[in-house]
């Protein structure tokens, strides 16, 4: 199956009202193979710590706003100018729905975009298997 389709634009700046408080999504998708929101922050700079906890608390406001019955946990993607990998493997972000990458600061021929996307979703669909298999 192939993953790097079936992308559906949702959201730019997603608007998460809490506590009277307005907090904004970069970006929304959804994903229709997968059948879960991808949630996209888009970062300057390195990878921080303190994004993770940024990006939970977006995926469990989906999860109670936005989330239907017949869906999977949202996942949450942080794109970055450079990642800090040992930050990374330390948070276990992967046990959240997380995943970390950098993004590319020139353009791309559109082969190699596609390319990164396909890797991007085949890691996605490895990670949904293994939790699949822990739980039984």
């Amino acid at each position: 199956m192939n993953y790097s389709v079936g992308f559906t634009f949702v959201a730019r700046q997603k608007r998460m009202t809490i506590d009277n408080i307005d907090f904004y999504l970069d970006l929304l998708f959804f994903h229709r193979k997968l059948k879960r929101l991808v949630a996209i922050e888009l970062k300057i700079g390195k990878f921080k710590a303190a994004y993770k906890g940024q990006m939970e608390f977006c995926l469990r406001w989906l999860e109670k706003h936005e989330m239907e019955s017949h869906e999977e946990q949202p996942i949450g993607l942080i794109l970055c100018a450079s990642g800090n990998q040992e930050q990374v493997e330390l948070l276990q972000l992967d046990k959240a729905n997380i995943k970390v990458a950098e993004y590319i600061h020139e353009q791309l021929p559109r082969e190699l975009l596609q390319q990164k996307l396909h890797q991007f979703t085949e890691k996605a669909k490895q990670l949904i298997e293994n939790r699949k298999q822990d739980n039984l």
